[in-house]
């Protein structure tokens, strides 16, 4: 019987920051589109400063991001 395929890349840190920082990661998709054309260690920067993120989470955060624009 074959196994489901694990979640790969940034997609899975999302259910450690869901339930670290409480909010669905809709939510930091949101954060990051409303922060507009950064460069992505400026939004990493952005998540680390003013919510308290960690660098992990954020960078995943940010990768998952830049890779749908």
């Amino acid at each position: 019987m074959p196994t489901p395929d694990k979640v790969k890349g940034p997609a899975s840190y999302f259910p450690s920051i869901e339930k670290t920082y409480g909010q669905p990661v809709e939510h930091w998709l949101a954060v990051l589109r409303a922060a507009g054309d950064l460069k992505h260690m400026e939004l990493v920067a952005l998540l680390k400063s003013a919510h308290g993120l960690g660098h992990g989470h954020a960078n995943a955060l940010v990768a998952h991001h830049l890779a749908g624009r």
